[in-house]
């Protein structure tokens, strides 16, 4: 519990320097306020079902990406250009480094969700439905963007952060994808190892606490 609290200080640290003077206060909003919605999530079914150290360490370290991208804006978070002057373009790549980390956190909470609720046995199965989980966040995230780009007016290539690229969207899911699969095939031993720590097991399907 005590780690745990640590953490959230932490996310509210990251949330409150993040808000000071950003560049865009609506751009800040819509950047941020994922991360909000899934720290209040958390906290409300953190007495139902707590996650492992190193999912919420992963998850934190996500919110710390939406806050510097939300700041900035993900187009202009600097020390990312020089990525893409490796390969001869001039891009800021700090939103393809947050994808890849949006294809790592659905992995990570379904692989738990799945193994510790016992909602799915077998490790191949598990692996294949948090890759569907995970392909599936980073579709509906990148519709729900355009959407609130088309609801608010704004100029996409801001808030989008496309900066010119015609397959950016697409280039989004497919770092979400390889972060997928680096999670699924790297993380996976580091996080069972982790679940195997946690000291408040997980619900039985009847609602009782395993003894």
């Amino acid at each position: 519990m005590r780690k745990h609290i640590i953490l959230l200080f932490f996310f509210m640290a990251g949330l409150i320097v993040s808000g000071i003077n950003p560049r865009n206060i609506f751009h800040w909003i819509g950047e941020a306020l994922p991360a909000i919605i899934g720290a209040v999530i958390l906290i409300r079914t953190y007495n139902k079902f707590s996650f492992s150290m190193f999912t919420y360490i992963f998850i934190l370290f996500s919110c710390y990406l939406l806050f510097l991208g939300a700041h900035y804006t993900f187009s202009r978070v600097p020390y990312f250009d020089w990525p893409g002057s490796l390969f001869g373009y001039n891009r800021n790549n700090f939103d393809k480094f947050g994808h890849f980390f949006q294809g790592v956190i659905p992995v990570l909470i379904s692989r738990e969700l799945f193994i510790r609720k016992e909602i799915v046995k077998g490790k191949g199965l598990v692996s294949f439905l948090a890759f569907c989980v995970a392909m599936t966040t980073a579709a509906v995230y990148e519709l729900i963007e355009y959407i609130a780009c088309s609801i608010a007016d704004k100029n996409p290539v801001t808030f989008l952060g496309t900066q010119g690229y015609v397959w950016d969207s697409q280039s989004d899911m497919l770092f979400a994808l390889i972060g997928a699969l680096f999670a699924i095939w790297i993380l996976k031993y580091p996080h069972d190892r982790s679940m195997s720590r946690v000291k408040i097991p997980p619900y039985r399907k009847d609602g009782q606490k395993q003894c």
